[in-house]
């Protein structure tokens, strides 16, 4: 494989297209995939793998799901792009608004970077404010608003986390703990009439798997009430993974507005964002917030979106319910192996997302996260792969599972676990 990753870094930086891909968290080489089919990836080395990146998010029911693969084929067969409205669009629009009881219209874009960039541009819009507040280790897309790093406070505003980013673009871009209602709620009190949005992963899924603490999305619902703010929540990630409809209905907490990826396009580019009608009807060419795009509503991603979503949303042999088993068995199962084993570890797990934290302290944010045994990880995550089961190439990444995950799967992942905790035990000399 070292051959095909020094083809492409001749090509591609760092051989790939997408950071996490070139392995520098865990270290080694990454696995190039062929092909996918259910809970299985096949590597070009030809070797087969247990699939727990599934795609980052999309693949809830598994690789080339036959009802998604025939929507796409049958999209296929009446073009590509057309530039042009569908029925296809309004039908997939239709399904969220009835999902969501917090979104009456949509607007369909490519990546969950466009609907989080558009989403703010709506917000600062509609409040006439330029100011809204991000948090330490929630990911919102590679626009530059969001590139920035915490500076020397709990509740500060940050510098660019990237070059290329300007000072001046992230000045009104403030930062607080992930689950710090307290740093908020100072924000707040010094920047209240200046801030536009508070824009949050309601369950985090960027710096692995961090579920908000009781109280906290409500008590940001509080302070938005109360200063004439929105509420974002990204729910690229956990929308239609974590539950039907996602999270909001979960933890019950209205947003303003929503944006949503991953599984609204059954594995294709597709994501949104929506809201009540006098926000989107700001939207252009309803009114005057700009925002376009040539390949936005894209016939076959729509075509697999609504296909999946189909399929979620079957009250017979519930997709839900055989995710919340599936999970819970993986979830009980390598928290018991690390016991067994001697490894600390903490198991959190929200509908079909999982996170895996080296550490016997609770994870609450993004230092706690820095704090876990991130070398343990990288072994663990290679005593795993040469045993046949992929988990994302990161200690900050979540995991992904889906329906095609079954009881053969749940039971040679758990070997695994096994005997990758083993092999730790016994390098670390751990009785």
């Amino acid at each position: 494989m070292s051959g095909l990753l020094a083809r492409a870094e001749k090509v591609l930086p760092g051989g790939v297209n997408s950071p996490v891909r070139a392995f520098r968290g865990v270290g080694g080489e990454p696995v190039f995939v062929r092909s996918a089919l259910g809970a299985w990836l096949e590597g070009e080395d030809g070797r087969r793998y247990i699939d727990y990146i599934g795609g980052y998010g999309p693949h809830i029911l598994g690789h080339r799901h036959p009802a998604i693969v025939a929507a796409i084929e049958e999209a296929l067969g009446r073009g590509t792009a057309f530039g042009a409205p569908t029925l296809a669009e309004v039908e997939l629009a239709e399904v969220i608004v009835s999902a969501l009881p917090s979104v009456e219209m949509v607007r369909l874009v490519n990546s969950g970077t466009e609907a989080t960039m558009s989403a703010l541009r709506l917000a600062r819009a509609a409040t006439g404010r330029n100011r809204f507040v991000k948090f330490v280790g929630c990911y919102h897309g590679h626009a530059d608003p969001f590139l920035i790093a915490a500076g020397s406070g709990a509740a500060t505003i940050g510098v660019p986390s990237s070059p290329g980013v300007p000072a001046a673009v992230v000045a009104d871009t403030l930062l607080a703990p992930y689950n710090d209602l307290d740093a908020v709620t100072r924000l707040f009190a010094r920047e209240g009439t200046g801030i536009a949005a508070i824009i949050v992963e309601p369950i985090a899924g960027n710096m692995n798997l961090v579920p908000p603490v009781p109280g906290f999305l409500a008590g940001l619902r509080a302070l938005c009430d109360r200063h004439g703010a929105l509420l974002i929540f990204d729910e690229v990630m956990t929308g239609f993974r974590v539950a039907w409809g996602g999270a909001q209905l979960v933890l019950d907490v209205t947003p303003d507005l929503t944006t949503l990826g991953k599984v609204i396009g059954g594995g294709l580019p597709l994501a949104a964002y929506a809201g009540p009608r006098d926000l989107m009807q700001r939207i252009a060419p309803a009114g005057p917030v700009y925002q376009a795009g040539t390949l936005s509503g894209n016939p076959l991603a729509v075509a697999a979106g609504r296909a999946a979503l189909r399929e979620l949303a079957k009250d017979e042999d519930c997709p839900y319910e055989a995710l919340e088993r599936t999970g819970a068995r993986l979830q009980e199962g390598i928290a018991t192996a690390g016991r067994r084993h001697g490894i600390p570890c903490l198991v959190e797990r929200r509908g079909a997302m999982m996170g895996l934290f080296f550490t016997d302290r609770p994870v609450h944010r993004m230092e706690d996260v820095d704090a876990t045994d991130r070398q343990r990880f990288a072994r663990v995550f290679h005593g795993l792969l040469k045993r046949g089961v992929h988990l994302p190439p990161s200690p900050y990444e979540a995991m992904f599972f889906s329906t095609a995950h079954g009881e053969a799967e749940i039971a040679a992942t758990l070997e695994a676990f096994d005997a990758a905790f083993a092999e730790e035990a016994a390098a670390k000399g751990i009785a």
